[in-house]
């Protein structure tokens, strides 16, 4: 019996006791949900919805409790119910119930944890988003880990989700970089405002190569930064792709230029009353709704802003029918809070709804307790490439998806690339691959999984340990959708992997045979436990785009 499963139960079992009292049937809710209790001498779960309901209906919540528990006895696989408190109920599953679960897990295969949670959402995720003007730096490495889990966790709790990345290819860093390049090219230093690093120089020369009169011809530095943005981005798209990140689209800013949205922007705005003049220059009045000060538009000298981009873009997400915009930006621009919700509202849409910013925290990669601060191509900056050098890609993106992205973090190299348990993605891995193992040992010995399982031997307290937390995945899954927060889905892994490592370090669980010792029903049941484990912790791991291994 699932966490859900039981939830279910002990709604069905208030609407009865409601009946029965003549109660408000209105007053129970649509769904309830049952936690862990932290002590496990309490039981295996708890429920509060006595006391939620209990007040409203004019019943004392632990009175209510009383005919809850009684009628929550009398339901299959409920071995007993517990009043604690003023009215929480401790409950307890017969281990039949308890252990069906690892048949159920194992049956569903990759679709257990998958929920409805957000069925009915159309959600466009906008992550990484870097400039063309260099590699992905270390803060994009942690959007590229944390986004590409966060779409697979919007999708598996039932929601549509695009996946975008936003490629600025017009304004003035792309002049800057457009530059930098020909200096490189010509063998001169890099401008001040220019970009340095070996980077520049490996694209200048490519961009010779394909263009081999470029120095000589009328408008060199359009050419490099034609050439040179196709270059750089094309080399982003690749480092991406082999650290596992693929977007849905990628978007191009100029084409909100030539395509003239900007302008349909302005007129939308315009129409709903927001826009003014003033200095020679068009305003959007977000004070309106809360901004810190009103934003320009359009520059006195007719130029667009990068502001007014930002309108456009947002504008054509919502005309593309996706109902809320998740975008995902660093450390550093906490400011765009304020204006992009106050835009929000100008459009006339609800920001509260609509519009979803999510800011994530500095990474520091450290070596010796010292952040390694400078790259071998890029220069100043640590990038996608210097990442998965010293971690490899699944420890580097299981390093950035297991904290909250709001915290900033230290990522020890010499933790991260540890064969030890101390090393949190090879503690998980590890028990991806000793459950294979255990399963391949189990087929040599000719144990198997059988329709003739008896759920009900998998009775030890390390068993019902390792049941009551594979039964989480789904609604940790969902929780961590709902939130934005795939690090729960990396620290019940963890939780996973120590109740699994205690369950099979526990003599009386042993899974197969020892010796000439006959198969019983308890190795098989066992085995079905063990083969549970192996598929939450694969869909987990899937989730955070990180392998399970069959061997290590």
């Amino acid at each position: 019996m699932t966490p859900a499963n039981l939830a279910d139960t002990v709604l069905s079992a208030a609407r009865a006791v409601f009946e029965t009292r003549g109660l408000d049937i209105a007053a129970l809710p649509a769904t309830t949900a049952v936690e862990r209790p932290r002590n496990p001498e309490h039981g295996d779960y708890a429920s509060t919805i006595a006391l939620q309901v209990g007040k409203k209906v004019g019943v004392a919540p632990r009175e209510l409790a009383a005919d809850l528990a009684e009628e929550l006895g009398r339901r299959p696989g409920i071995k007993s119910v517990e009043i604690a408190g003023p009215g929480f109920l401790n409950i307890r599953l017969d281990a039949a119930a308890a252990g069906v679960l690892a048949r159920d897990i194992v049956l569903a295969g990759s679709a257990y944890g998958r929920t409805e949670k957000l069925a009915g959402e159309r959600i466009n995720l906008e992550f990484v988003s870097a400039n063309p003007t260099g590699p992905v730096h270390i803060g994009g490495v942690r959007w590229a880990a944390v986004g590409d889990a966060l779409s697979r966790l919007l999708r598996t709790a039932g929601a549509e989700v695009g996946t975008e990345y936003y490629f600025n290819d017009a304004g003035s860093q792309i002049d800057r970089f457009a530059r930098s390049l020909l200096a490189a090219a010509k063998g001169e230093p890099a401008p001040e405002d220019g970009y340095g690093g070996a980077y520049i120089a490996e694209i200048a020369a490519e961009v010779v190569t394909k263009s081999p009169g470029v120095l000589d011809s009328g408008d060199p530095q359009e050419i490099f930064r034609q050439i040179g943005v196709e270059l750089m981005f094309a080399e982003i798209k690749k480092s991406l792709a082999d650290f596992g990140v693929r977007f849905d689209t990628y978007f191009n800013e100029k084409d909100l230029h030539d395509r003239g949205e900007l302008q349909e922007a302005l007129d939308r705005l315009r129409e709903q009353g927001h826009v003014f003049e003033s200095d020679g220059a068009t305003w959007l009045r977000t004070t309106d709704f809360g901004d810190d000060k009103d934003r320009v538009l359009r520059k006195s000298d007719g130029d667009w802003t990068y502001f007014a981009a930002d309108c456009a873009y947002y504008l054509d997400k919502r005309k593309r029918g996706f109902d809320r915009v998740v975008i995902m930006l660093g450390a550093d621009h906490h400011g765009y809070i304020g204006r992009m919700k106050a835009m929000a509202a100008c459009f006339g849409d609800d920001p509260s709804k609509n519009l979803e910013i999510l800011i994530g925290q500095l990474v520091n990669l450290v070596r010796d307790g010292e952040p390694v601060r400078m790259s071998k191509r890029a220069g100043t900056v640590v990038t996608l490439e210097d990442f998965v050098d010293a971690l490899g890609v699944d420890a580097t993106r299981y390093a950035l998806a297991r904290y909250s992205s709001d915290s900033p973090i230290d990522i020890d190299i010499d933790l991260w690339t540890s064969a030890s348990r101390e090393n949190p993605v090879y503690y998980v891995q590890y028990v991806a691959a000793r459950t294979a193992s255990v399963a391949r040992n189990a087929a040599d010995a000719g144990l198997v999984r059988t329709d003739d399982f008896k759920p009900e031997l998998l009775a030890h307290d390390k068993e019902n340990e390792l049941l009551k937390t594979l039964g989480e995945y789904p609604e940790t899954v969902a929780f961590a959708a709902q939130h934005r927060e795939p690090h729960h889905v990396a620290r019940l892994l963890e939780k996973i992997a120590g109740a699994y490592h205690r369950f099979y370090d526990e003599p009386a669980c042993r899974i197969t045979p020892k010796g000439d010792e006959p198969i019983t029903d308890g190795h098989r049941a066992r085995l079905w436990l063990n083969d549970a484990t192996r598929t939450v912790i694969a869909n987990g791991l899937s989730l955070l785009g990180v392998s399970a291994p069959e061997r290590m």
